[in-house]
């Protein structure tokens, strides 16, 4: 029976300590930066990916209290080399700057860089190899944006409020 009383205890001294700590979830009504932001972003594929990542992560805003710019860049290096000598696997490497600013005043508040990379297959179909390269190209919009939100999160924690 004082087994079972010790792990209750436990948990419920876990509880208080949690509930006193100032946890509120980044995500929540009104925390963060969730709506307060307008995008800038390249006029590519890729911005246009990054741009729509960022927006179901963040929410769009009718009225910003911040601008978020950010560039685009990615590279392509082959990662598998056949006994022919033929390419059968790309990695595409991507590199997202970004800058947040305030809208009102222009002040920079914060940038960065990440980087992420994806790979594909190329097989003897041209098409096929095309389909994986444009899918890996999105996963890596997804992936970079990803990152610059986990930044920013990070970043809007007490800081930016």
């Amino acid at each position: 029976m004082s087994s079972d009383l010790i792990p209750r205890r436990m948990m419920l001294i876990g509880l208080m300590g949690l509930a006193g700590c100032g946890f509120a979830p980044i995500y929540g009504e009104n925390a963060g930066l969730r709506g307060r932001v307008a995008f800038e972003t390249d006029q590519s594929v890729a911005g246009f990916r990054l741009r729509e990542r960022l927006e179901a992560r963040l929410g769009r805003s009718a009225t910003p209290q911040f601008v978020l710019v950010t560039n685009v860049r990615s590279s392509q290096r082959s990662a598998a080399i056949t006994s022919g000598g033929d390419i059968s696997r790309f990695n595409v490497i991507g590199t997202a700057t970004w800058l947040l600013r305030m809208a009102d005043s222009g002040q920079v508040i914060h940038n960065g860089e990440v980087e992420a990379f994806t790979s594909y297959s190329a097989s003897a179909s041209t098409i096929a190899t095309q389909s994986t390269r444009d899918d890996a190209e999105a996963r890596l919009s997804i992936i970079l944006a990803d990152l610059i939100v986990s930044r920013l999160l990070i970043l809007s924690d007490g800081q930016l409020l």
